[in-house]
């Protein structure tokens, strides 16, 4: 059974930063992450491949949010600064797992709430 664990949600004000990890037990092909606000489909936020370490962005956190990946500790960040209402969102880990095929795990997510 794959085990994603995520920390690091909270409340934080408008302009502020918080960083979310995601540790996971295996052969890592990527990590990434995703969001999702009641009512609306999940959306991809970032994304890093674990070989090269090869990042890709949604336009609307690109300047903002860094992704980056400890290989030791097999675990992704998510750096958010100058983070904005629009932010507000449960945040979840994704991770693509090498094997006969690229298996991708969904995290538990975790609550980020932006606000003054």
């Amino acid at each position: 059974q794959v085990q994603l664990v995520e920390s690091g949600g909270g409340l934080v004000q408008p302009g502020g930063s918080l960083r979310l990890s995601c540790a996971a037990a295996g052969s890592i092909y990527s990590m990434g992450w995703y969001r999702q606000v009641p009512g609306k489909e999940r959306e991809f936020v970032a994304v890093i491949r674990w070989s090269g370490g090869t990042t890709n962005y949604a336009d609307s956190v690109k300047g903002r949010f860094t992704i980056s990946r400890d290989i030791a500790k097999n675990t992704v960040y998510l750096q958010m600064n100058s983070l904005k209402f629009e932010d507000t969102a449960v945040y979840y880990c994704n991770a693509g797992f090498l094997g006969g095929s690229i298996r991708y795990y969904w995290g538990q997510g975790t609550q980020v709430t932006v606000s003054s």
